[in-house]
């Protein structure tokens, strides 16, 4: 397995692929072949790379989280992606697929938004590149992450809501998909996680695979030889980023997917646990469906997990063992949340608090070294936790 496998053209084993209408296969090639003439361009690289570390601030640090560490049992460090621009790991993706656009000619910016963060991502650099942008983010999720829809106001952006199906993250992705369906020319859609046709799934990780790196750079620096790297699960953007680098090495990959309300409750958002294969906006992966294969709605108190699919990458890492899976309640993500608040000074976001949480109920041996993707800051999430702060504190 190399660090992208890739074994047939947008497939990573059985899943991913490109289900699209046949009106946009001219913008998926165009697509393709610009990013791989852009990524091999030194020249495309040296400004992503400049512009990683003047606009978003990277590196970000590796931190030791001494008072959950000794709360857990196992030294853990933190990858602090809530310290970039716009508090969270999504900015990466959203520069580079910017600056992407930019260099296709491309006029008009779309995006789909679950929690908020890649929306106010994808705002923060066409507000830098000048270039117009519209969101599509379900009814729902406007209300829970009125914040974020503040800030991609203010930053110029026009903000759609999505009043279809559930009101959330899959609804605002067809969205999306629509108006791009009808808008194909002047537009360019990013992507906001590692989902959806090929080229996306390997776009998308491309960008964020300077999470891993920098993490591969502070552990040699710092000495640390770690044994497991962990990450919240939704779409995965965040997890894959961290794993890119390490897929051939002998280390344990935990994605933590959100459990909802519990696993067999029927409202859940665990994907590779509660899933099976499916197509879900134009890939093969897994997602929630019934019998007859009709997708089930997706929950989590997390809005950037709620999404009843996942990276095609990840299904496949699932499928083959080796990525290990677990899930994590809407209670215990919310209770660990406000834990880390209080013991480390870091107010995380709900997403990657379901990661903190499973650490905390893990069964160490003691002797592991833990690597946590702390992927955004929870300011978003600051009514949440202060409605649930009586019943969890």
């Amino acid at each position: 397995m190399t660090n992208h496998p890739i074994i047939k053209r947008g497939y990573y084993g059985d899943f991913g692929g490109q289900f699209i209408p046949e009106m946009l296969r001219r913008n998926f090639e165009e697509l393709e072949k610009a990013f791989n003439e852009a990524w091999a361009d030194e020249a495309f690289r040296k400004e992503y790379l400049e512009l990683m570390r003047d606009f978003v601030g990277r590196p970000t640090p590796l931190q030791k989280a001494e008072r959950w560490s000794e709360r857990c049992g196992v030294e853990i460090w933190f990858k602090r992606e809530d310290l970039a621009h716009t508090g969270a790991h999504k900015i990466n993706n959203a520069v580079g697929q910017v600056l992407l656009a930019h260099r296709m000619g491309k006029s008009h910016i779309i995006a789909e938004t679950g929690a908020g963060q890649h929306g106010v991502a994808t705002a923060t650099a066409c507000a830098w590149a000048g270039l117009p942008c519209t969101v599509f983010m379900g009814a729902d999720d406007m209300k829970r992450q009125k914040p974020n829809v503040e800030r991609m106001r203010l930053l110029g952006a026009e903000v759609r809501a999505a009043k279809t199906g559930s009101m959330t993250l899959k609804d605002a992705t067809n969205e999306a998909m629509r108006f791009w369906i009808a808008n194909p020319t002047d537009t360019h859609y990013v992507i906001g996680s590692a989902v959806g046709p090929h080229p996306y799934p390997m776009m998308v990780a491309e960008f964020h695979r300077i999470i891993g790196e920098e993490t591969m750079t502070a552990c040699a620096r710092l000495d640390l030889k770690p044994t497991h790297l962990v990450a919240c699960l939704g779409g995965g953007s965040n997890a894959l980023g961290l794993f890119l680098p390490y897929i051939d090495q002998e280390i344990a990959l935990v994605g933590v997917e959100a459990g909802g309300e519990s696993l067999d409750s029927g409202r859940t958002a665990a994907t590779i646990e509660k899933g099976s294969p499916g197509i879900l906006h134009g890939a093969k992966t897994m997602v929630l469906q019934d019998g007859e294969g009709q997708i089930q709605e997706a929950h989590s108190v997390s809005a950037g997990l709620d999404y009843p699919g996942i990276g095609p990458l990840h299904a496949h890492l699932a499928a083959v063992g080796r990525l290990q899976t677990e899930a994590v309640s809407d209670t215990e993500a919310l209770k660990a949340g406000m834990l880390c608040t209080r013991l480390e000074g870091i107010l995380p976001a709900l997403e990657t608090s379901h990661a903190l949480a499973w650490t905390l109920k893990a069964e160490w041996k003691g002797d592991e070294l833990v690597l946590l993707n702390l992927s955004g800051r929870g300011d978003k999430d600051l009514e949440t936790y202060i409605n649930d702060h009586g019943r969890h504190v």
